[in-house]
């Protein structure tokens, strides 16, 4: 376990504060108070930082076509395409795989890994992504080879568990590794050594996508995970010549689509939590992907507790849960969520973490669903997204929704589907005070960036009351009381009052 000492001797190569998708957003500065006072002006401007994200995107049609051909290079080759990511961009790669199965083009030629192994689709694994050495040795086991292509995926360019596995991919394959991100390569040569040594490597591809801060700054769930999704399945699942017009119809389509319905769903939602109560997010298989990465994002983002395992009895539970009722238990519903066995870490210093044990505790089934409401001590409600033809269906107890997607690609589906409950849980944790402005305050100070990021955000608030403290000292009140704090406690708050 690392102390303040330890931390401060390597702090220099996590203060992220100068990159993009850690700064604030001009257009949703008081997004908290945004949404209670005017949500309907809350939606619109989230929204509007969602389009010039998509018009970045569409902007980078060529790039992108290069990535889709080397795609299809590695194929005709006989070889793989793998992808990975931590935390975020671990989700979109692991959502990624599953949507080459729905769609019946690459099925097993896509192999998808995370900092942690799927486990960490649930809680990530403290500190996994710190380590480079870790992201090499999960990408060797799964057996990458000399004809395979990696493409590695990181929201700020300087993960060092993503950087770790594309060096070594560059060293072993034939076809040079991608590395996808979305900050300014001036700021990363400038500030991050990890990202230059990547950025000035002549045997990996960069594929850079910046578009400017967060909705929320620093929860790179947002803007950033949905271009570098858009970007990397466009180049896996559409046929050549076409990138640019799906890129350009999933744009055309968010812009013109009304998400007024979305004002009454968050306000209910808001309220129930308000009042101490519980929601279940209940799909089937084509969209459990996407309901499981929005709902177990919430706890690190926002302090909230993190889905409930039920092999350990003493964890409370969460504030909301996936149930995919029609599943008979919880291996089934991982496979079914997947599409594929669950890739899990057997390793000794981990296993307890990240094992086949830990993971099934996680279940998703109707045995778990079961569990839940045995568990449960205040009501709970639904909430259901479902497919039927061509229109998705949001239900939420009383309320009920539709969207026509008729005629847009299931990658774009998703893509939408992610988008919207983006956006519903960004707003419905403003009502509730998850955050202040548009600034994380009630962030998990969890592995190296994030201790960074919460001692910033406690210096940001400390100015606003006139008082000021030396970096080291904000480190070392955060790691007096970091491990201590109950799950739904903000690190941040509670070393500004020590502090003040």
């Amino acid at each position: 376990m690392m102390n303040t000492k330890e931390f401060l001797r390597i702090a220099d190569q996590f203060k992220l504060g100068e990159l993009d998708t850690e700064k604030s957003h001009p257009l949703t500065v008081g997004l908290s108070d945004q949404t209670k006072l005017n949500l309907n002006d809350a939606i619109e401007n989230f929204k509007k930082v969602d389009l010039h994200a998509l018009d970045v995107l569409v902007n980078s049609f060529g790039s992108i076509e290069k990535l889709q051909q080397d795609i299809q290079k590695t194929i005709h080759d006989g070889g793989r395409v793998f992808l990975c990511g931590c935390g975020a961009t671990g989700r979109l790669s692991l959502a990624l795989e599953t949507i080459s199965y729905q769609v019946k083009k690459l099925e097993g030629r896509v192999i998808s890994f995370m900092a942690g192994g799927d486990v960490a689709l649930i809680r990530s694994i403290e500190k996994f992504e710190d380590y480079p050495e870790y992201g090499k040795r999960q990408l060797l086991e799964l057996g990458f080879g000399e004809k395979d292509l990696l493409i590695a995926i990181t929201e700020g360019g300087e993960t060092p568990f993503v950087i770790g596995a594309c060096e070594t991919a560059s060293k072993l394959s034939k076809y040079p590794p991608y590395f996808c991100y979305c900050n300014p390569d001036e700021v990363l040569l400038k500030k991050v050594e990890r990202s230059k040594r990547v950025i000035e490597n002549k045997k990996i591809k960069k594929l850079n996508l910046s578009h400017g801060p967060q909705a929320l700054s620093g929860r790179t769930r947002l803007q950033c995970s949905t271009v570098l999704m858009a970007a990397v399945g466009t180049a896996l699942f559409e046929e050549q010549n076409s990138i640019h017009s799906s890129l350009s119809h999933l744009k055309d389509f968010y812009q013109f689509q009304s998400l007024d319905f979305l004002q009454d769903f968050i306000i209910k939602e808001s309220g129930i939590y308000q009042k101490n109560e519980y929601v279940n997010y209940c799909t089937e298989t084509i969209f459990g992907i996407d309901l499981l990465t929005d709902t177990t994002e919430r706890s690190p983002t926002f302090s909230l507790t993190p889905f409930e395992n039920y092999d350990v009895e003493k964890d409370s539970p969460s504030k909301s849960y996936l149930m995919m009722a029609s599943q008979k238990d919880s291996y089934s519903a991982w496979k079914s969520l997947l599409y594929r066995e669950p890739r899990i870490l057997e390793w000794e210093e981990t296993k307890d973490r990240t094992g086949r044990e830990r993971l099934l505790g996680f279940d998703f089934s109707r045995v778990g669903a079961k569990k839940r409401m045995i568990k449960l001590d205040a009501k709970s409600h639904n909430f259901t997204v479902s497919k039927v033809d061509h229109l998705i269906t949001f239900t939420f107890d009383e309320l009920q929704s539709f969207i026509d997607v008729k005629g847009l690609s299931l990658l774009n589906q998703h893509l939408i589907v992610k988008m919207i409950l983006n956006m519903h849980s960004t707003l419905l944790m403003g009502r509730i005070d998850r955050y202040q402005s548009n600034i994380m305050v009630w962030v998990k100070a969890s592995n190296n960036k994030l201790i960074d990021r919460a001692a910033r955000y406690i210096d940001h608030l400390l100015k606003e009351k006139s008082i000021n403290r030396s970096y080291e000292e904000i480190v070392e009140e955060i790691f007096k009381y970091k491990d201590g704090l109950a799950q739904d406690q903000s690190i941040v708050l509670k070393v500004v009052k020590e502090l003040s």
